[in-house]
């Protein structure tokens, strides 16, 4: 198994990193490269997962095919993005996208058809999510009547906010609050029957969306991921404790024991968590992305 790719390196381009994505400018475009880099709690850790950037770009290209809803993807051939790319062909390929510039909508749109994570913790206080009033009564990982669009601010660093829908619309405008709550909504849907039945519960997810300078709004970033959601699978669903997940929790799980105080830099990860938390991803992947029949 080659090591993972913590960092890409393309010269002549301005990047930003994030804790995930290379991104870099090329003017009226942007080329995403997603490496093997994996975060928790706030920080990236010095070790990464093998694979994992290709896993997470082969379900957002899986994902934006099938939904067919506009988006940011121009071409995923290195050849497309000009000879610097196209050189490092063994690292890029099949983790790196062409994508549209758009100007990014400053809010996490959050869809919940089950109630866990923070909306589970603000349900217990409030029986509320996201300023969203629940009956009374509710467990932990039951599904909810109907999704809910549970919006967040998106922070650089630190974690993102739950807000209301009234703060989103304060930030965005009524007429795109109410557009993107109606878009991600559909989408987490349509996504959430398709993988049930793959076997897997759609649990959560989020998007992103930008606009175009002609003003269409257009799904960009990440789409319906491990890193992005919260997928469960059906047969170990038991509403009224934590499902598990495919997703990073190998990880989560290992630093809340190993000693590490969260203020300072991670330690790094012991072959079998990292062997494990591949494992998981590449499941995730091969489960939802089986043709029929498979």
């Amino acid at each position: 198994m080659p090591g993972p790719l913590l960092e890409s390196r393309v010269s002549d381009y301005p990047c930003r990193r994030g804790k995930v994505r290379d991104v870099y400018d090329l003017g009226d475009r942007l080329v995403i490269v997603a490496s093997d880099r994996i975060s928790a709690f706030d920080w990236v850790l010095p070790t990464g997962i093998p694979d994992k950037g290709r896993i997470l770009t082969s379900m957002t290209l899986f994902w934006l095919n099938f939904l067919k809803a506009p988006n940011h993807l121009l071409s995923t051939k290195l050849a497309a993005m000009g000879p610097l790319f196209a050189a490092q062909a063994e690292a890029l390929e099949g983790r790196t996208m062409l994508v549209r510039k758009a100007e990014v909508v400053p809010i996490e749109c959050v869809v919940r058809g089950y109630l866990a994570g923070s909306g589970w913790k603000e349900y217990r206080q409030s029986r509320t999510v996201c300023g969203i009033a629940l009956r009374e009564g509710l467990r932990e990982a039951d599904q909810l009547p109907e999704p809910i669009f549970t919006p967040a601010t998106k922070a650089e660093s630190g974690h993102d906010e739950n807000i209301s829908f009234d703060r989103m619309t304060a930030v965005t405008g009524l007429e795109t609050a109410t557009e993107l709550r109606r878009r991600s909504i559909d989408i987490y849907r349509r996504a959430a029957e398709y993988a049930r039945g793959k076997g897997i519960i759609l649990a959560d997810t989020k998007f992103e969306w930008g606009r175009l300078p002609d003003g269409s709004l257009i799904l960009i970033d990440e789409v319906l991921t491990p890193d992005s959601s919260r997928f469960w699978p059906a047969d170990s669903y038991r509403p009224g404790s934590n499902p598990p997940s495919f997703d990073k929790q190998f990880v989560r799980d290992w630093l809340e024991q190993s000693g590490w105080d969260k203020n300072s830099p991670p330690p790094p990860l012991p072959v079998e968590v990292v062997e494990k938390t591949r494992a998981k991803y590449l499941e995730a992947q091969e489960r939802l992305l089986q043709p029929p029949g498979a």
